[in-house]
């Protein structure tokens, strides 16, 4: 089983805990975690792109011109789409990008996400978050001492409205509830920063 240092606030070793192999340990799967990023982003697109048919554009009320004699091709109607001005064929109208994926193939990213992070070294455990009052000067000390530079995701066991407060005003960084905690974020992040209650909530899920 994997075993990690804890930090407290002050970026001080006080401890270590073991990881669960069922989450933290799994064979990688790439497919599965390209699968839940593209869920992810899908679900996030608006899908309101729309054009006009030829069903909805003006005009078009009565023939042209009459069918035989003028020497030019029939025509029944300006609305149609290869006309100027007519509708347009085969456009996009509104439609949802979003798709399902099986619970359990849910779960195998998350773990597989987790795994791929810790093996990178990029999991830090820290035994408790919390700030008194929002103070953002407190969370910039505390990613210093720990040497969150780039991007770092700060896993929590509960939302905490201090500390979400407290790293709102500091670029890339982002705080998240272990229930809420989901694949492209983990991905995305640079350093995975989770609290002792945020581990055993995620291997409770996941197991």
């Amino acid at each position: 089983m994997p075993t990690v240092d804890v930090f407290n606030v002050k970026g001080e070793i006080v401890g270590q805990m073991v990881l669960s192999d069922a989450v933290f340990g799994i064979e990688v799967n790439k497919h599965v975690l390209h699968l839940a990023v593209l869920k992810q982003l899908a679900g996030q697109r608006l899908g309101t792109h729309d054009t006009k048919n030829r069903a909805e554009v003006r005009g078009g009320g009565r023939k042209p011109w009459k069918q035989k004699g003028t020497g030019r091709a029939r025509a029944g109607s300006r609305r149609s789409p290869i006309w100027v001005g007519g509708g347009i064929a085969f456009g996009p109208t509104p439609r949802k990008y979003n798709f399902d994926l099986p619970r359990k193939v849910r779960r195998l990213a998350l773990k597989s996400a987790l795994t791929s992070k810790l093996q990178a070294g990029d999991v830090i455990v820290v035994d408790t978050l919390e700030f008194a009052a929002p103070k953002t000067k407190l969370m910039v000390e505390f990613l210093g001492k720990l040497q969150l530079v780039k991007k770092p995701l700060l896993v929590l066991g509960e939302v905490n409205e201090n500390v979400e407060k407290s790293c709102r005003n500091i670029p890339g960084v982002a705080t998240l509830g272990a229930v809420g905690l989901n694949v492209y974020d983990i991905l995305n992040a640079g350093k995975v920063v989770l609290t002792k209650d945020a581990v055993l909530k995620v291997e409770e899920v996941l197991i």
